[in-house]
């Protein structure tokens, strides 16, 4: 990675691991999104500002099934 290249991060799912909870879409409704069984659905294209990353982290200690992680997404 370049000096000029940073990280982007995003929120990242283990679909082996989530039962539908609920808990991350509470948390991050502007992220996330609820299918018709309660399963998260990733909403892209939008950026994971400071007040975001909080809850996010929030999302990722809080979660029942331990289903979600932070990643960071090199950027070019």
């Amino acid at each position: 990675m370049s000096a000029k290249a940073t990280a982007e991060t995003r929120l990242h799912i283990d679909w082996t691991r989530c039962d539908g909870h609920g808990t991350c879409a509470d948390l991050l409704p502007d992220l996330i999104a609820r299918d018709d069984w309660g399963f998260p659905i990733l909403i892209t294209g939008r950026p994971m500002r400071r007040q975001v990353r909080e809850r996010a982290e929030l999302a990722v200690e809080v979660c029942p099934m331990l289903a979600l992680k932070i990643v960071g997404t090199p950027r070019s």
